[in-house]
């Protein structure tokens, strides 16, 4: 199998060897399937129309049957090509926007509530999963990752290279927790329900899309066990899960 990392991470063949290698690393895979259940478990409880952003080589109809996926390029997977700067659906239209890994690449996150206030029902979520910033992660994520983070920056904004390349890995912090007092202020209509830290080196051990890199799959719930009960997630967590709702 080729490796993904050699290519340009904005082509979309990128995005299909890592579909393929969901398929071929156990370990990963039951990292994507403990995430889409903790997704499934904060969807509203009216969550007839659920579109996940940003889809790429992920898997979420497996636990969450009748999601619309999409992404910012064409892939033979997803249901819809889309921009989440100018989302396709009518006004107080949808139920539930997932994000898992994309709200970091989001270069206007103000163009970006604005239009998930607009398309969502009263009461409607937004569910992310993205990267945490504490003193352990900081220093993973930035020597052991290839994507930018900048925890300094006094915007939220960014200049993009691309829809992969692009991104801050600090923004989610930087948004809900640094900034998080700007963020109710400016978006009231979104209430934060929960922020939770949590896995500080479970997916280290997946090896991520490095396909020559992994545990064993069948030693997943044995360190899982060691993780939750060695470890402080709101310390150590290197993923954080984020979620907002429709007031």
């Amino acid at each position: 199998m080729s490796n993904p990392n050699k290519f340009n991470l904005d082509d979309s063949l990128v995005t299909v060897l890592r579909r393929k290698i969901f398929r071929k690393k156990g370990f990963i895979y039951k990292v994507y399937i403990d995430w889409y259940n903790l997704i499934k478990n904060h969807l509203p409880l009216h969550n007839e129309i659920v579109i996940e952003m940003g889809s790429g080589a992920g898997f979420i109809k497996e636990t969450i049957p009748g999601t619309i996926t999409s992404d910012v390029m064409f892939l033979p997977f997803v249901d819809i090509v889309m921009d989440g700067l100018a989302l396709p659906f009518s006004t107080n239209s949808i139920d539930c926007l997932v994000l898992m890994d994309v709200f970091h690449h989001i270069s206007n996150v103000d163009l970006f509530f604005n239009e998930a206030i607009r398309i969502l029902r009263k009461g409607g979520r937004i569910i992310m999963i993205e990267p945490w910033i504490n003193r352990w992660s900081l220093w993973v994520y930035s020597n052991l990752h290839h994507e930018a983070i900048d925890i300094s920056t006094d915007s939220w904004d960014f200049t993009s290279s691309g829809p992969l390349s692009g991104a801050n890995q600090a923004l989610p912090w930087i948004v809900f927790d640094r900034d998080r007092r700007i963020f109710e202020e400016k978006y009231p209509e979104l209430k934060i329900k929960e922020i939770r830290p949590m896995m500080p080196f479970l997916y280290l051990l997946s090896g991520g899309f490095k396909y020559n890199l992994t545990m064993p799959v069948f030693s997943y719930s044995f360190w899982k066990k060691v993780e939750q009960g060695l470890f402080n997630e709101e310390k150590w967590g290197m993923f954080g899960l984020i979620v907002l709702e429709k007031g």
